[in-house]
């Protein structure tokens, strides 16, 4: 395999990686009274932004031009404000089942969007792959012990229709971008998008935050919350321009069905749910799916970044400088 795709590869699988292991601890830390969806929300954004600033201090530093700022700001509101904030909102209306079937879309919206937007071909490979992890993950949440609460079937159909709409706003994230994210360094590029997104969500909670007791709350939610804003956010956004790079969006997004089987193991090894044959077979159907896809014959990359460039935004020509 190509290096770069390898890198690809292993940049996606690690950022899922630590998706699914955010799901049951995002449920540990928002069973404590004090944190709210909103408030760990809040402390995934700031807390990342606050990262990302930091770690640019010991990386080249890279002048971003206003033209390319706008863009960074649509960025952050499709792929971070649009994707994390409503689905959070979604969540809170139906149940975390369904939620999670939602997700599964994912690999689904971005193919349709790559072949409009990319010119990438829909190739019956590519489908049958995605309808295999599609299923797999599927079967692997229906398996679980997932404990909803009980909502109106009117609230319920707003929520899975609000959690369709951020897979929309990430798949459209994913694609729209994919072709401009080597102009920068992936820190200079979430710095400057997670700020934006700051900007929009601390008005929000500003006064919740500074008002709340935190004394209490546990030590070890404080350990959760840190792993979900440096670990699930952070690293996991900083290896996401990775798999921009190197993969098609459709490749890249078939990962996003590694997470329940992440979040399946997490919640059999804390004795949260059991693991049987189903769980089994469905982890295989998921492996499976992203295997095939990955063999999908696409077109040639260069016609299609040819393509892609027409339509693409136009990021300026990066100058660097050394701090």
């Amino acid at each position: 395999m190509d290096q770069n795709k390898l890198k690809g590869h292993l940049a996606m699988l690690a950022a899922n990686i630590s998706w699914g292991l955010m799901a049951p601890l995002s449920k540990l830390v928002m069973g404590n009274p004090v944190i709210n969806p909103w408030m760990l929300v809040s402390f995934r954004v700031i807390g990342a932004a606050m990262a990302f600033w930091i770690a640019s201090l010991f990386v080249k530093r890279e002048r971003v031009p206003l033209a390319d700022l706008k863009l960074l700001a649509i960025a952050a509101l499709l792929g971070i404000i649009m994707n994390q904030g409503v689905f959070i909102f979604g969540v809170s209306l139906t149940s975390p089942i369904n939620a999670s079937i939602v997700t599964t879309t994912l690999p689904i919206v971005t193919m349709i969007i790559a072949a409009f937007y990319l010119k990438e071909p829909i190739t019956w490979v590519k489908l049958s792959g995605i309808l295999v992890g599609a299923s797999g993950a599927l079967m692997l949440i229906l398996s679980s012990t997932v404990a909803g609460g009980v909502v109106s079937s009117r609230e319920s159909l707003m929520g899975i229709g609000l959690c369709l709409l951020s897979q929309v706003c990430y798949a459209t994230y994913f694609v729209l971008f994919k072709n401009s994210i080597s102009k920068y360094h992936p820190i200079t590029q979430m710095k400057w998008m997670f700020l934006f997104a700051s900007v929009i969500y601390l008005p929000l909670n500003f006064r919740q935050l500074v008002t709340t007791d935190f004394s209490a709350v546990p030590v070890s939610i404080f350990g959760d919350i840190a792993f979900v804003v440096f670990g699930a956010t952070f690293f996991s956004y900083l290896m996401i321009p990775i798999g921009q790079k190197f993969l098609r969006p459709t490749v890249a997004t078939m990962y996003n069905n590694v997470q329940p089987v992440v979040a399946s193991f997490a919640a059999v090894v804390w004795q949260l749910d059991t693991f049987g044959w189903r769980k089994g077979l469905a982890i295989v159907l998921v492996f499976i799916g992203v295997y095939i896809v990955t063999q999908s014959k696409a077109r040639d990359n260069s016609a299609g970044a040819d393509n892609a460039s027409k339509l693409k935004p136009e990021l300026s020509p990066v100058r660097s400088r050394k701090n």
